[in-house]
């Protein structure tokens, strides 16, 4: 992430000179963009850092959830260029301006070549808050490779509304990785069922053990990306020992962790003590009961 973001700070810089020596909005907006990068970039990488901390008696499931915050504020942040970007894009369309195609080449080709080797290095990470950050980075690249084929056009042709035209394209490409992070992240911080983990496929792994007679009260959720949690209420035969009780417990936290759930917290009851019949939590405020 450091390295990330020291070369993030050069296309910056790359760019928005190439922008201002050219007169191109698409290099400026692409430059706007990668401001953003530096911003999502640096609050990644503090968040990765705040995640290292432990658990204390404040924060009982630590820092993970940093991570999460700031890959919001970065789809937020993206949402927001994004605008920027298309009311520049409206001012150009009634006013093209000539654009120094070559100037648009060398600063956009050095913007493709540095992000193109960050965001496919870190490609393979789960981490939401690196996807965020590669997000950025791999947008970056496919805006710096239409800059300069729109570079080629302008060169060849001189017309010139092409820029605009690529600062639009530029921008939905923008907003269309911006809102898939903020839903990920919504979903997240609304304690919603973590991505790719089937709440009946979860409730049927549980009834297929043996013993268990029911299970109610479920809660599956994400606390941060790769570390998802779910607590229950199972109904047990009420003579079983303690021991048996165990051999169950542990038997399920295998067959949950191979459902990709590693943090299990699980109340045992008998078929005597009063509980919903649905799997789901209570749908009634605790005072109706």
């Amino acid at each position: 992430m450091k390295t990330a973001f020291l070369l993030t700070l050069l296309i910056l810089v790359v760019e928005f000179t190439g922008g201002l020596l050219s007169h191109s909005l698409a290099l400026l907006s692409d430059a706007g963009h990668v401001l953003t990068d530096i911003a999502a970039i640096g609050l990644s990488w503090y968040a990765l850092r705040q995640a290292e901390k432990p658990s204390d008696e404040r924060m009982t499931f630590g820092y993970y959830r940093s991570g999460i915050l700031a890959a919001l504020i970065n789809g937020i942040s993206l949402m927001l260029i994004t605008l920027w970007i298309l009311w520049e894009a409206f001012q150009r369309f009634q006013h093209p301006e000539p654009v120094q195609s070559i100037w648009m080449f060398v600063s956009a080709g050095v913007g493709l070549a540095l992000n193109l080797y960050l965001g496919l290095g870190m490609r393979g990470d789960d981490n939401i808050n690196v996807k965020s950050a590669v997000m950025h980075m791999l947008g970056d690249a496919a805006a710096s490779a239409g800059v300069i084929v729109g570079g080629f056009v302008m060169l060849a042709t001189k017309w010139y509304v092409v820029d605009p035209i690529l600062s639009v394209l530029i921008a939905a490409l923008i907003a269309f990785g911006a809102w898939r992070i903020v839903r990920q992240t919504l979903v997240v911080l609304m304690e919603g069922a973590p991505q790719g983990v089937s709440f009946q496929s979860v409730v049927a792994e549980i009834k297929a053990e043996a013993g268990v007679q029911d299970v109610h009260d479920v809660h599956m959720w994400c606390i941060a990306s790769g570390r998802n949690a779910l607590s229950c209420h199972l109904v047990l035969d009420g003579t079983l020992t303690i021991r048996e009780g165990q051999s169950i417990l542990r038997n399920l936290e295998h067959r949950l962790a191979h459902l990709g759930i590693g943090h299990v917290t699980i109340q045992m009851e008998d078929a005597d003590h009063p509980h919903e019949q649905s799997e789901l939590c209570a749908t009634k405020p605790v005072h109706e009961h």
